[in-house]
């Protein structure tokens, strides 16, 4: 299945304009200062789309490498490193999170923005997290965030629709989502709409399905990876636990 496709990259920053980035960064530094046994220089984006946090990373002192299979959303990510001028620090490397090999290991590794829950089969998951323990030195760092299973069931996806001013004329986005319980997914229908002097100028339809986790799963899954789950909280608030109202939620683990 692809998904992120050209259409779909081209108005992912516009649909996401709003969404914090930096306060995100800040809440892995915290977690940085918070469980890492030392100093964090060195990051692995895992899934790092248009680099949203890899570039704000970058900027702020980190060597940044980002990793991701869409060439679509690395097309934009480069664009903006190229127009922001940023330095050498910063570099982006299409992959599978599944089964690249940079053959070097890194402070600390990322998985943001549900990244993990793109992995969809028992093996993909182990494959990906694999992917992060081989990258991570030990003792390193693993900050990642998931749909939270109790939030998802009890909530429940709903129809959705995103209307996005732009310069030229808006992007209108369309979601909607049905649960399959035994698989722990979520499938989400996309149809998304770029409108420009009134006309529509591109469209796209992506089908994405998005897997939840719950924390015994979690646990499990990063212990048979080598890893050891030090925390997971409210992704806004890690100190939080998660609840049936946290939809989504931030896990800290270590490398072992």
């Amino acid at each position: 299945m692809s998904v992120f496709g050209h259409d779909y990259a081209d108005c992912y920053d516009v649909l996401y304009g709003d969404k914090d980035y930096s306060a995100e960064c800040d809440l892995v530094e915290a977690a940085f200062r918070k469980y890492g046994d030392g100093s964090i220089v060195s990051i692995l984006d895992l899934g790092c789309g248009t680099g949203n946090h890899a570039l704000p990373l970058s900027r702020r002192g980190y060597d940044v490498t980002g990793v991701d299979r869409s060439e679509s959303m690395l097309f934009q990510a480069r664009q903006k490193q190229a127009l922001a001028g940023e330095n050498g620090t910063l570099t982006f490397r299409h992959g599978d999170i599944r089964s690249v090999d940079l053959a070097r290991q890194y402070d600390a590794v990322l998985m943001m923005f549900a990244v993990l829950g793109y992995q969809g089969e028992n093996d993909d998951v182990l494959a990906a997290l694999k992917t992060a323990r081989r990258h991570a030195r030990p003792g390193g760092l693993f900050v990642f965030d998931v749909w939270y299973g109790p939030a998802v069931l009890h909530e429940r996806p709903s129809q959705r629709v995103r209307v996005v001013p732009t310069r030229e004329g808006k992007v209108v986005r369309f979601a909607s989502g049905a649960i399959d319980p035994m698989h722990h997914t979520c499938t989400v229908s996309y149809q998304i709409w770029k409108i420009a002097d009134a006309q529509l100028v591109a469209e796209a339809e992506e089908t994405h399905v998005m897997r939840y986790y719950f924390p015994l799963e979690l646990d499990l899954f990063l212990a048979f990876s080598g890893f050891r789950l030090l925390r997971l909280g409210a992704f806004s608030d890690v100190d939080r636990d998660p609840d049936e109202t946290t939809w989504c939620c931030l896990g800290v683990a270590q490398a072992i």
